[in-house]
């Protein structure tokens, strides 16, 4: 293994219910194809990512290829540039795809040096005319791949924010964020998706026919009782298909102790908040880590419109007590795993690309789950609101999606029954 020790493949995974459920499931509603065998480890924080990343990098044979957002031209993205520079005259086959929008503010200077030293480098879906003029979607993955068998994906971008950080309070605090580095079956599924990626960045989007096509499922009968552990599954949003909400209401629907989610922009879904409050009204501990200042500050204003009916319906709410909460991740039950670029809000959902790694192993889960708690160290739960309603919490309206509505249709029906009242009288 290149570079520090990860999980080692032949711990077996811990059967704890489940069997098939995990491989099928993830099929059945995210069109996942989960691989055994895998050694992976979680790394925290920009300094220990951009560390694996180089070590992977100067270690590469054949190919190095990065799939990223942001991509900045400070002095993180000069060193990133300088490592993908020096693979390429190794002999390496690089190839960059970064997105049109998140690398916006960097120079062409930038990307043409890294051309003229041998990169490939593709942006996605610049401005045009087509569909939604080329604004939307966008390509939000963050993939690090190194000759098909070592793979990093997270939250994680390329710029100062993850590594020097931003002074506060006479002190300089970098980004919170998180992590996953792969070893084995997970990383060539990885590969597959930055393929497809890269065909559609080059070629265009695939004709409408072959978009619809199925594969068939390859790894489903997976048994995680006695499979070689790490399972991992690797989750391709796409826009329209849903797919890692769904990954998490199946996780719902399985989790018997714990649900931990770490979310950068939290504007679930109605399907997701009730998934959530299902859970944690049948005594699961779910708990939910956001930032407390935002790098865009109307999504601060945005998320806090959900505390309410979170709050008043058991889930527990942290906000992190640092400059910006960056992650995107989540740990049920201390097994599985889910470490990615996805968000949970419309973008994230339903409408740019996106890349998770949903992981079944009782040991990262583990480290995942000692991970959360030492975040919560540094964070401040948010207290329960008094109810605004005269009867129980079960009663209670939701609030954000569909308030305004419940509440005319409360004040339509006070006024039917007072007309009623009015016309006894009579």
């Amino acid at each position: 293994m290149r570079g520090p020790v990860l999980t080692e493949p032949s711990v077996r995974v811990a059967a704890v219910g489940g069997g098939l459920s995990f491989t099928r499931g993830l099929w059945r509603i995210a069109s996942a194809d989960v691989t055994s065998g895998n050694r992976v480890r979680l790394l925290r924080d920009g300094p220990a990512t951009f560390d694996a990343m180089y070590a992977l990098a100067e270690s590469a044979r054949e190919r190095l290829d990065v799939e990223q957002y942001i991509v900045r031209d400070d002095s993180c993205g000069d060193r990133f540039a300088e490592v993908l520079v020096a693979a390429a005259r190794r002999g390496v086959a690089v190839r960059l795809l970064a997105d049109w929008v998140g690398r916006m503010g960097t120079s062409r200077r930038y990307f043409d040096a890294m051309r003229d030293a041998g990169v490939d480098v593709r942006i996605f879906n610049p401005p045009g005319f087509r569909r939604w003029l080329g604004v939307l979607p966008r390509d939000h993955r963050k993939v690090f791949l190194v000759d098909g068998t070592h793979a990093i994906t997270g939250g994680i971008g390329i710029g100062n924010e993850w590594t020097k950080g931003e002074v506060e309070h006479g002190r300089r605090q970098r980004w919170r964020d998180t992590a996953i580095e792969i070893e084995g079956g997970g990383a060539s599924m990885m590969q597959a998706a930055f393929e497809r990626m890269w065909a559609r960045a080059v070629e265009g989007p695939p004709p409408f026919l072959r978009r619809r096509l199925r594969r068939r499922a390859r790894h489903s009968t997976l048994d995680s009782t006695n499979a070689e552990s790490a399972l991992v599954g690797i989750v391709e949003g796409e826009p329209g298909r849903l797919r890692v909400e769904r990954a998490l209401q199946i996780q719902c629907i399985g989790a018997e102790r714990t649900i931990w989610i770490a979310s950068a922009y939290f504007a679930p879904s109605m399907y997701t908040v009730e998934a959530l409050i299902g859970a944690a009204r049948d005594n699961v501990d779910v708990r939910i880590l956001v930032p407390s200042r935002y790098d865009h500050a109307w999504m601060g204003w945005l998320s806090r419109r959900y505390y309410r009916r979170l709050l008043r319906n058991g889930v527990r709410i942290w906000e992190w007590q640092g400059p910006m909460m960056h992650g995107k991740w989540s740990v049920v039950d201390s097994r599985w795993v889910r470490v990615g670029s996805t968000d949970f809000n419309p973008l994230g959902i339903a409408i740019n690309f996106e890349l998770d790694a949903v992981v079944e192993d009782c040991e990262l889960g583990r480290d995942a789950h000692a991970m959360f708690e030492r975040d919560l160290e540094n964070s401040r739960e948010v207290p329960v609101p008094p109810s605004r309603w005269k009867h129980s919490d079960e009663d209670e309206p939701s609030q954000g999606e569909g308030g305004d509505a419940t509440r005319s249709l409360s004040a339509a029906g006070k006024a039917v029954r007072e007309g009623l009242s009015a016309r006894e009288k009579e």
